[in-house]
């Protein structure tokens, strides 16, 4: 059963309405409130300035062209946002990327016995906490980087943007079983290789 649309509270209601109306204040209305937030969105995906605004300035003319299809099914904020992830996929499709390792090579290793090679200590129990620190962020983007793009993307997807498993598959065009299996293998990937970074071994 689909759900109801949502109600879109006052505000966002008059600025569709003006937006529908072609009021270019409208416009920049838009631009100033939501283009902070969306240019994050295609920082994190794209990890390079010049093009996350490149990637922005296609989502909003994407928006703009689109507005009169919105339906309020989602806050508009939520819509803008899977544009502008959008946005930046396309932008990756585009984009020729370097020699990718494999997925294997940074997955944990085990020896003939199933023990984990070079198994010293564990991943920290604060580790989570960790990782929010400023300090760690530039290594913890590198690592993210280090993925092949397949895996790498759907970790953005689902574990940055937050997006669940079946939106995942619908921008990716791929069944959910791949997104979880990807999804998996990319968190234990990342994870090892973070666990190398600072000097401990992942689980």
């Amino acid at each position: 059963m689909s759900s109801a649309p949502m109600q879109l509270d006052a505000a966002e209601q008059a600025l569709l309405d003006s937006l529908r109306a072609g009021d270019e204040a409208a416009y920049e209305t838009l631009v100033r409130d939501f283009g902070g937030p969306m240019l994050a969105v295609t920082r994190r995906m794209l990890g390079n300035e010049d093009d996350a605004r490149d990637a922005l300035q296609d989502a909003f003319l994407s928006a703009f062209k689109a507005i009169d299809r919105f339906q309020g099914g989602s806050k508009l904020s939520t819509w803008l946002h899977r544009i502008a992830v959008n946005a930046s996929l396309m932008k990756l499709r585009t984009k020729r990327r370097r020699s990718e390792r494999s997925i294997e090579a940074m997955l944990p290793q085990y020896d003939e016995s199933g023990h984990r090679v070079r198994d010293n200590d564990t991943w920290p129990t604060d580790g989570a906490i960790a990782l929010q620190r400023q300090e760690t962020r530039q290594q913890v983007r590198d690592a993210i980087d280090e993925l092949p793009e397949s895996y790498r993307t759907v970790l953005l997807l689902r574990d940055i943007e937050e997006l669940n498993t079946k939106e995942t598959a619908d921008m990716l065009d791929v069944s959910e079983s791949v997104v979880k299996t990807r999804l998996h293998r990319a968190r234990l990937a990342l994870r090892n290789l973070l666990a190398e970074t600072f000097g401990t071994q992942a689980e």
